[in-house]
């Protein structure tokens, strides 16, 4: 195995025990960027010379025995809305080509305090505001969307060219991808994670949260980014092996999330749900409320938030905008101020009636996405009843309750389709109920077979 192959948990511990130094880390990684990057398209920008400097900072520090944790050393990626001083942060838009950075954002220096090692930036849809990524390229087949809007993120920890990395979510923009390049996506309880330096979306729905191989990677760069180490050491610390369930109720619902699911990813998930029944879960049939509000009120709120965020930009240079979002932030400053009082209302009341379900339950476990990655530029899908959808209503239809409650979300590989493609399954939690949620995560890993390895590509 390369070193550009291995988990976050398994380089910090080779880094820890002296059998891998930072800088050896860092240049398998590197290398690996210019062998596949070419092809994916993950990356805005790799700064390698600072990367290599870091690295042999961190090296001198850790044979110092000064090591920080189990970031100290390790290569990451930031996604190219998050503030790194001095470095532009573009939000892959031309709007934004001419930015730079006066300071760090908070997530960034909480992982510069960690000694994690800054690759780069990774490309978003433009703004975040879309579920394709489509300049990037999917990790396991070049034909198929990244998923948005974290998508190159999500691409490079599953080809190998971070060993970690941040997204956002905003409607699903962490999940979406990590579910279809078969990575680990986790969208924390909103405000866990500050998001202040981050360019935002739709103030009210946005999070920061970590991608990366394996659930017990997730916690570690969580407990990075907060400060709070008990809070998912739990769910997140420990060798992989049978977990006892024993006591956790597992929410299976009877609405929503199984509709206009294709068969493959609904049979996947079911299966890893009953694995988790094996292990002692108690599997309880639940009904999400207020289902058939989620896409109206997700919308209701982020769409005028959006347009309010470029209401300057979108009057001065709205030739700068790509075509898409453009039209979405046009669309925006017609929304009236009562249809999103109203969403604000809705979002309330979502709130309150997901706080009793979880009265009922610890987890939901559902699909992340109902299908697998569609084909690079794919409008639509059609369903079996007949409905027709476009490609981001189905991505972010089941992603959106969780922003909308502001509930935790994790998304872990769970299976292939028949094409090989990943399929994910999400599990979440209640609000702040981190380490819950990576426990039943790392449960659910070992239990399927997590697909961690860095994805095959074709020649």
């Amino acid at each position: 195995m390369e070193p550009y192959e291995l988990t976050l948990a398994d380089a910090a511990e080779a880094i820890a025990a002296g059998g891998l130094s930072p800088t050896e880390l860092t240049d398998s990684v590197l290398d690996r960027i210019d062998t596949v990057e070419p092809r994916l398209n993950a990356y805005v920008e790799v700064v390698a010379d600072t990367a290599r400097h870091a690295a042999a900072v961190a090296e001198r520090e850790i044979a110092a025995g000064r090591r920080r944790g189990p970031l100290h050393g390790v290569p990451m990626a930031l996604k190219d809305l998050i503030d790194v001083a001095g470095l532009p942060t573009t939000a892959s838009s031309r709007v934004r080509e001419h930015h730079v950075a006066e300071r760090d954002s908070t997530v960034a220096a909480r992982l510069a305090e960690a000694g994690a090692v800054l690759l780069g930036k990774t490309h978003t849809h433009e703004f975040a505001y879309g579920l394709t990524t489509p300049q990037t390229r999917n990790a396991r087949s070049a034909d198929r969307v990244a998923g948005g809007s974290s998508g190159g993120s999500a691409v490079a920890v599953a080809a190998g060219t971070a060993t970690f990395a941040l997204g956002t979510d905003t409607g699903g923009s962490i999940r979406v991808p990590a579910a279809l390049n078969g990575v680990v996506g986790l969208k924390p309880t909103y405000g866990l994670v500050p998001v202040d330096g981050v360019v935002p979306l739709s103030w009210s729905l946005d999070h920061v949260g970590p991608l990366t191989r394996t659930v017990r990677d997730a916690g570690l760069v969580l407990a990075a980014l907060t400060g709070h180490d008990a809070t998912v050491a739990g769910g997140a610390g420990g060798a992989a092996g049978v977990r006892d369930m024993a006591g956790v109720r597992v929410g299976v619902p009877r609405n929503h999330y199984f509709e206009r699911v294709t068969p493959e990813v609904a049979e996947a998930v079911r299966a890893a749900t009953a694995r988790l029944a094996d292990l002692g879960a108690r599997l309880v049939d639940v009904e999400i409320p207020m289902a058939d509000h989620v896409q109206g009120t997700q919308w209701g709120l982020m769409v005028p938030e959006a347009s309010a965020v470029h209401e300057e930009t979108l009057r001065t240079s709205p030739e700068l905008y790509t075509p898409d979002v453009r039209l979405l932030l046009e669309a925006g400053e017609h929304v009236p101020a009562g249809d999103y009082l109203r969403a604000q209302r809705a979002r309330t009341l979502m709130r309150q009636e997901w706080a009793r379900l979880f009265d009922e339950v610890d987890v939901v476990a559902a699909p992340t996405v109902p299908m697998v990655a569609a084909r690079a530029g794919q409008p639509t899908v059609a369903w079996p009843d007949g409905t027709i959808e476009s490609v981001s209503d189905a991505y972010v239809r089941l992603s959106a309750p969780a922003n909308i409650t502001g509930a935790p979300a994790l998304s872990l590989p769970v299976g292939l389709d028949g094409a090989g493609l990943p399929i994910g399954m999400q599990l979440i939690g209640r609000p702040f109920g981190e380490a819950t949620l990576l426990s039943v995560g790392r449960a659910v890993e070992d239990a399927c077979a997590s697909l961690a390895r860095p994805a095959p590509l074709a020649a």
